[in-house]
């Protein structure tokens, strides 16, 4: 049986993992420090956390389900305590590819990240339907990536992340840099900003006197059909009047040179302020 060591067992997303970690047959042991942590812990799983020490203590895998900002600072304590072979799963490409985990060749560290339901979401239950972040009951994909370690543990990393991210439809394997690309880079930096404008833009138009759930409804539904279109989930053109407003708003709205956040030192600037 698997031994996995749960770093962060309380917070947010220590609790989702937790929760499906219970279905399967790892041996989980959980370590919290933090009082609201310890009682998440035990309302929400049922489980007690244990001290770090005896967490670690024979585990094959270390999870850190902690912020970006303190991975750093507890990974510096805890990489040396660990016996040679362990694998270290961190949920997020940003402080691996800062350089913020401690070189030590006789572990590995398997990073993975999951990509979240689709917005184009078939499921037949209410409850795919309404699980936006997954983990729950829509399926999703997951991105990997073997930092360093023996291939052979990639498998395992693969086990892991599909159990913790369960039900996960595919798994993608990349390399840390890659997905650092993925995220901050296109989910975020892109991704996260343009919605951002989006909203602002609906709020501009609610300004006008338009009521707010018009708008709304305006704004999703022609998100939901000009996105069909653009990812080719549907076969469809756009009108000759949409085509011209495109033309007209990407430079409008765009800086000739956005494609910048792409380029290699910008993403590794934007990780170190993420981190």
């Amino acid at each position: 049986m698997t031994t996995i060591a749960l770093f962060g067992a309380g917070g947010k997303m220590g609790i989702r993992l937790g929760r499906n970690l219970a279905k399967t047959d790892f041996e989980t042991r959980h370590v919290e420090v933090s009082d609201a942590g310890l009682k998440r812990l035990k309302e929400e799983i049922g489980a007690e956390a244990v001290p770090a020490d005896a967490a670690i203590d024979g585990a094959d895998v270390v999870i850190l389900a902690i912020p970006d900002t303190v991975i750093g600072k507890v990974a510096k304590d805890l990489i040396p305590q660990l016996a040679p072979g362990t694998m270290v799963v961190i949920l997020d490409a940003a402080a691996p590819y800062a350089g913020y985990l401690p070189e030590r060749a006789d572990i590995t560290y398997f990073i993975t990240h999951p990509c979240h339901p689709v917005i184009f979401n078939y499921s037949e239950t209410q409850e795919a339907l309404h699980d936006h972040f997954g983990g729950i009951a829509a399926p999703q994909g997951v991105v990997n990536a073997l930092m360093q370690g023996p291939e052979e543990h990639y498998a395992m990393g693969d086990a892991v992340a599909r159990a913790i991210y369960a039900p996960v439809r595919d798994t993608y394997r990349c390399t840390v840099e890659q997905m650092a690309y993925l995220e901050p880079g296109l989910s975020e930096t892109v991704c996260a900003s343009l919605l951002t404008v989006m909203k602002q833009a609906m709020d501009e138009v609610v300004k006008t006197g338009v009521s707010e759930a018009c708008a709304r409804d305006f704004l999703l539904g022609h998100m939901n059909i000009l996105g069909a279109v653009i990812f080719g989930e549907v076969e469809g053109v756009f009108s000759d009047a949409c085509n011209k407003a495109i033309e007209f708003g990407v430079p409008t709205l765009m800086k000739d040179d956005w494609k910048k956040v792409f380029e290699k030192q910008e993403i590794l600037d934007s990780v170190k302020r993420i981190t």
